[in-house]
């Protein structure tokens, strides 16, 4: 194992069994306990859930266990609530403008963000002077 590798393997060692936020390169954010994990980054979340926000609007999907390849891994950090020792309950406190949806209510709020930004480029697509 390189000197990288173990660097990287000391500093999760100390994240099994609880509670971290997971920045994948695709944007989504997974959060979960921390059960296993290998040189390469690869891990195991237990309880994982996937936050998904979109402007004031959040929903929070379960996956379950969730293994995540490690070349997909962008960021891995301890929840606020790893770092404080708080109940389960308080994982992750969002600001209290936050509104909770279901799944469905935010896949569908994001589908027509998406659907307004690219038909906003191509309204801006004279500007390009490429």
């Amino acid at each position: 194992m390189s000197s990288g590798n173990t660097a990287l393997a000391a500093s999760l060692a100390s994240y099994l069994d609880r509670k971290i936020l997971v920045l994948l390169r695709d944007g989504r954010n997974l959060l979960g306990t921390l059960r296993s994990f290998d040189r390469f980054a690869n891990v195991v979340l237990e309880g994982a859930f996937e936050r998904v926000i979109v402007g004031h609007l959040y929903s929070d999907i379960p996956h379950g266990l969730h293994v995540i390849r490690g070349e997909n891994v962008v960021l891995i950090e301890l929840t606020s609530s790893s770092l404080l020792i708080m109940k389960d309950e308080e994982l992750d406190e969002l600001p209290k403008h936050m509104t909770n949806v279901s799944a469905e209510e935010i896949r569908r709020v994001q589908k027509n963000a998406s659907d307004l930004k690219g038909s906003m480029q191509k309204r801006l697509e004279f500007l390009d002077f490429d």
